[in-house]
């Protein structure tokens, strides 16, 4: 089985503005270590960033859209692309270049927990894939509902077993 790393929208203006992530460098840690387990395995990388509308703070080219200078993404070795709904394969190639590569494993982490990464676990396994959502790679920020902990929690005990496997970081295997 062929994998891929998908990172989502660790972008500086979701990571670094006013709402701080939830766990936030310890969670940048761990993509980090999924990075470099992943080039270590020549394990694909893809990264998507979120494009908001003209004059939002993420719209495309703004300083805040751009994706985390700490993530080192290489854009002549890894796959970088935009979307503009949660889910990474609305609008986009992605599962045409998933497809075409032979990966049908993909380990997701990223932002934010009960938008984009709800979304792209549900589209994967709605289209064939195999998603893995790393457990303690992906955040949010707190809600006037729900504290990010919470959020996380129950994202990972429902996307569990019908939408995604769920592992922890430690325990991934590309």
């Amino acid at each position: 089985m062929s994998s891929a790393l998908l990172i989502i929208d660790m972008q500086v203006g979701l990571f670094s503005g006013p709402d701080q992530p939830h766990d936030g460098e310890r969670i940048l840690a761990n993509i980090q270590q999924l990075i470099r387990r992943a080039r270590a395995l020549e394990v694909s990388i893809f990264a998507v960033r979120h494009t908001g509308p003209q004059g939002s703070p993420i719209e495309a080219g703004s300083p805040l859209w751009q994706l985390l200078p700490a993530l080192e993404l290489d854009a002549s070795s890894d796959s970088l692309f935009d979307k503009c709904k949660p889910n990474a394969f609305y609008g986009t190639a992605l599962a045409e270049q998933l497809r075409t590569g032979g990966i049908n494993e993909l380990f997701i982490v990223g932002m934010k927990t009960q938008y984009c990464i709800d979304s792209t676990c549900r589209a994967a396994a709605d289209l064939g894939f195999k998603p893995v959502l790393v457990a303690d790679a992906h955040t949010c920020m707190d809600t006037p509902a729900l504290p990010a902990r919470a959020i996380i929690e129950h994202h990972n005990a429902t996307l569990n077993g019908a939408f995604a496997q769920v592992v922890c970081t430690a325990d991934i295997e590309f």
